[in-house]
């Protein structure tokens, strides 16, 4: 017959010689607690550490605040023995994805510009482009240059001269069948990339939601476009306007897929290995 048998396990002991398993509970602040060697009760208020260990401030009702060691059992909540422990340190809120959805890189310092280059129309394609991609460029080490028109395009590109290793690539607006900028965009040669959206000009490119109103107003032909928006949206200048569109982009999810795709294949091309 074992020792076991009938009578459980006589090697273990009364039950009333164990020890109860002491609970381990957060010292949040303001959790009220009582030092069981001293009975000073208080709230958490802070912490602190030395040579000695991890101690724990608690400030009583008449707003006396004395340390004590964070030790097993030290403590009592409601009269029953508590080991504390310090709250872990919060989740950095640090974002980890970059504007355009890429992985956001740490530490980042911009690598040296390649020859290769992204050439926009003007000066708010560029500064949508820098506000949605600027890290993706910075990372990548490619410069954004604006033509200041299109019509340029041509002149540009004699001058820069490009080839193996000097890529670049072009993103125009409103770029359909048939229009003018299609016809200034063709046969650049191979290290030449135009990509572009259908828009007729980049503000329309950024969501009718994201700025505030339901649908972009139509405006005719031969009328200024900026001026006309500006107008019917009663949004003053287009200085004024073009103010309400920048702010209202954020990231990618405020801009329409067509200029999404264009800018990503840009980029793509421009720092693909020769």
């Amino acid at each position: 017959m074992s020792a076991r048998d009938g009578y459980g396990d006589i090697f273990s002991g009364h039950p009333r010689s164990k020890k109860r398993a002491v609970p381990t509970v957060t010292a949040e602040r303001d959790l009220v607690v009582e030092d069981a060697a001293t009975g000073f009760c208080g709230a958490v208020v802070g912490f602190d550490r030395s040579y000695d260990g991890e101690f724990v401030k608690l400030e009583d009702a008449r707003g006396v605040v004395r340390l004590f060691a964070l030790r097993t059992a030290a403590f009592l909540i409601d009269g029953e023995p508590v080991t504390l422990v310090r709250p872990s340190a919060a989740p950095s809120s640090k974002p980890t994805r970059s504007a355009s959805g890429s992985t956001r890189v740490d530490g980042l310092r911009a690598r040296v510009a390649r020859g290769s280059r992204i050439w926009v129309e003007g000066v708010h394609d560029a500064a949508l482009v820098e506000r949605v991609w600027g890290h993706d460029l910075r990372v990548e080490g490619v410069v954004v240059e604006h033509l200041e028109g299109l019509d340029n395009l041509a002149e540009r590109l004699t001058e820069f001269e490009p080839g193996p290793g000097r890529r670049v690539g072009v993103l125009v607006d409103h770029l359909v069948t048939g229009s003018k900028e299609t016809q200034l965009t063709t046969g650049l040669g191979p290290h030449v990339l135009v990509t572009g959206h259908p828009f007729i000009d980049v503000w329309q490119a950024v969501l009718p939601a994201a700025v505030g109103i339901a649908q972009w107003p139509q405006v005719p032909r031969g009328e200024d476009w900026k001026t006309g928006i500006c107008t019917r949206l009663g949004w003053g200048t287009p200085q004024d306007g073009w103010r309400r569109v920048y702010d209202a982009v954020t990231s990618f999810r405020d801009l329409e897929a067509p200029l999404l795709g264009a800018v990503e294949r840009l980029i793509d091309f421009v720092t693909a290995p020769d």
